[in-house]
């Protein structure tokens, strides 16, 4: 037994059991004691380490724990940032991020030398590596921009870019000095350096994305792909520390590889950013602040001075950066403003150089002293930098993130009730697939609920009382899947004597535009549809999604379109292919579109008109006899998407009444979904009364006769 009496409360602590409590109610209540006077809660987890650590009270050491939690905290930072960057506005920004990159390397460089060297008295080595320091970044706000939704935003993708670049050419004249300085640089070593750093891109953006795909389809526990994503976080740290870079570049590079394969709607991508956001990227703050001694200002005039030059040149400096950048490129103020705050908190590869300065010995003293290449007032001013640049960071980035967010959200078109998605669940085992797709398809950053139902039969009192509570743990399991991506939905369970009538009187009643209904997995080209959707399509205007899904969406690399001709004339042209962008950028999947001439205009100039796009192919093709063509061009890795009509449309054609015999003879090992556009009721009422006008119609109107019970449907599946 332990006894009170038994424990050491000397300081710093040394028990593990209290110091983890210490540091669990640091990051409890250090954001919420600081919030109240309006500082953001970065601030709050710094100034907190600094009380806590060896400079303030001495309760905890910056022993290898904090250390260690420290530089997860950091990676993890560096992986969220190319985790949830919008890759399409990545890719189309490149140019500006490469702009803005040298501008906020090269300006810090150009003015910290000259500072540094007429100012504070340093060679020229030593003035050129203290002006790298300044030109490197940390991303230490990066959370702040997350937690209001403005992480896919202009300003932060330059902004993250930006990083990649200063942090490289930083590192790469930290190499320069440090051989130089040592004697040991040759053209072998940078013939070396860049043979590895080639073989490094090759692995990580090559060979990762062969094991990630191979895993996410073979393994869908959640905590086995949550150990398997940091797994590979951490294997490209490595990979980029041995190659001779930086571990922060690895990260972000996985975060990039990632990003396709995990939807930001998804359990998993909600799970990375909890676990994150509650425990390692917290420990990594307070570890910054137990770096931080105040009393560096109380050590005379020379600490004080280069303090102040180090302090106001790097802040200057990063603000005509961010400020150039924003006239060149016509972003508004609160643009820039993000700019600036995401660029001018130094930390990591700040502290990193400093302290190989600090450690390169080029002579003694007539004493025996050692000559250091960057002395101690500069190690304490940088400390110091490290405390201001975050301080300043952090409120204008909180500053900047909640103009921003307003003004995305003013931007935003009004939603209308029309904007509503219905998912009908029947199978459990597909309740996953369709929640997930429901969840994708919904608007980004939209109240608009969406709704999961599932219709019990009423003709059997006894049989219905089983099928209900079947019914609930059916809803139960979609509940939670959406919970789980930290998103809602709104459960209903509806009795009546058809589930057809179920589902169409939700739809009335909700007003819902798109119906999601998953496809039989034992659909024979005899009996395709199943009885319930051949209904839907005869009795609702609504857009239909029908799903087969072979493998997890976050697998697919590419979605082929089928669009049929005159597909431009339908009423829910538009809106279809708004939720088909919506798939393909949440999915990280790239759109081949395949149509007629003229629909296919009509597509790639709907393609031009939106603010944010996805990488999409346009092939022309008309002839729908040869549908087989396709047999040959759709992947395992693709998401067949063939895009109907039901009859009455223009755009109708009867050899879709085909589409059961090819996908059930070639295309069985594909995901598929055929998409039945919105459509006016006046085409219903025109099926309704001459269903002999098409073969479709003559089918549905047939079936319609057809006593078909939900029950056996999917008893087979």
């Amino acid at each position: 037994m332990v006894f009170l009496s038994d424990f050491s409360f000397e300081l710093p602590l040394s028990n593990p059991v209290i110091i983890f409590s210490l540091v669990l109610f640091v990051i409890l209540f250090a954001p919420i004691l600081l919030q109240k006077i309006k500082v953001p809660h970065i601030i709050g987890l710094i100034v907190a380490g600094i009380i806590v650590g060896p400079y303030g009270l001495n309760l905890l050491r910056r022993d290898s724990s904090i250390v260690l939690f420290g530089t997860v905290g950091l990676l993890y930072i560096m992986f969220l940032a190319g985790l949830e960057i919008d890759l399409s506005e990545f890719k189309k920004n490149r140019n500006k991020i490469l702009i803005f990159g040298l501008l906020t390397f090269l300006l810090p460089l150009i003015f910290g030398s000259l500072a540094s060297h007429y100012l504070l008295g340093f060679s020229y080595m030593s003035s050129i590596l203290l002006a790298s320091m300044f030109s490197s970044h940390t991303l230490i706000s990066y959370p702040i921009a997350s937690k209001y939704g403005v992480s896919r935003s202009r300003p932060v993708s330059l902004a993250v870019g930006g990083t990649m670049i200063t942090d490289i050419l930083a590192l790469l004249i930290l190499a320069i000095v440090a051989g130089s300085t040592r004697e040991n640089i040759s053209t072998a070593y940078w013939l070396q350096f860049g043979l590895s750093s080639i073989v490094f891109v090759l692995i990580v953006f090559f060979g990762l994305p062969f094991i990630i795909r191979w895993f996410f389809k073979r393994f869908d526990d959640s905590i086995s792909q949550y150990i398997f994503v940091l797994a590979i976080v951490f294997l490209s740290a490595f990979l980029a520390e041995a190659a001779g870079l930086e571990a922060i570049i690895g990260a972000f590079f996985s975060g990039l590889i990632l990003n396709k394969f995990i939807p930001h709607t998804s359990p998993l991508m909600n799970r990375i950013d909890f676990v994150g956001n509650a425990l390692f990227i917290p420990f990594f703050l307070i570890g910054v602040g137990m770096l931080v001694d105040v009393t560096v200002l109380t050590h005379g005039f020379g600490a004080l001075k280069v303090a102040g030059v180090i302090v106001v040149v790097a802040v200057v400096t990063k603000y005509a950066a961010a400020w150039l950048t924003q006239k060149m490129f016509k972003m508004s103020p609160h643009e820039g403003q993000m700019l600036f705050g995401l660029s001018t908190s130094h930390a990591a590869a700040t502290l990193a150089i400093i302290l190989v300065g600090y450690n390169i010995i080029i002579g003694e003293t007539a004493t025996g002293e050692p000559i250091r290449l960057l002395n101690e007032d500069v190690l304490n001013g940088t400390i110091l930098l490290i405390l201001v640049s975050c301080a300043i960071s952090s409120f204008v980035v909180e500053k900047a993130a909640v103009q921003l967010a307003k003004d995305e959200e003013e931007a935003k078109p009004e939603e209308t009730p029309s904007q509503r998605i219905l998912v009908a669940l029947a199978d459990p085992g597909s309740v996953p697939e369709l929640v997930d797709m429901a969840l994708m398809l919904k608007p980004h950053k939209s109240k608009v609920p969406v709704y999961a139902l599932h219709v019990v039969r009423d003709d059997d009192a006894e049989e219905g009382s089983k099928l209900s509570i079947a019914g609930k743990k059916v809803l139960d399991k979609a509940v939670r899947q959406a919970a789980a991506a930290g998103d809602e939905i709104v459960p209903l369970l509806r009795h009546d004597s058809n589930v057809s009538n179920g589902i169409i009187y939700s739809l009335k009643e909700h007003n819902v535009s798109d119906l999601i209904l998953g496809l039989h997995r034992q659909a024979t080209a005899e009996d395709f549809w199943g009885g319930t959707i051949v209904r839907m399509l005869a009795r609702t205007t609504e857009t239909l999604f029908i799903y087969k899904p072979v493998q997890p969406l976050n697998t697919l690399k590419r979605m082929i379109v089928l669009v049929p001709p005159q597909a431009e004339t339908d009423p829910g042209f538009g809106h279809w292919f708004q939720q088909v962008i919506t798939l393909a950028r949440d999915g990280g999947m790239t759109v081949s579109f395949h149509s007629g001439p003229a629909t296919l205009a009509a597509i790639q100039q709907l393609h031009r008109d939106l603010p944010q796009t996805v990488g999409a192919h346009f092939t022309p093709f008309s002839n729908w006899e040869d549908f087989l063509f396709f047999s040959g061009v759709v992947k395992n890795n693709d998401l067949f998407l063939i895009v109907t009509s039901r009859p009455g449309n223009p755009s109708y054609q009867s050899t879709m009444e085909r589409l059961p015999y090819y996908l059930t003879r070639y295309f069985t090992e594909r995901s598929c979904m055929i998409i039945y556009p919105q459509q006016t009721e006046a085409a219903t009422i025109e099926v309704k009364k001459h269903p002999e006008r098409s073969p479709m119609a003559a089918t549905i109107a047939e079936n319609m006769k057809k006593v078909t019970g939900w029950r056996k449907f999917f008893r087979n599946k």
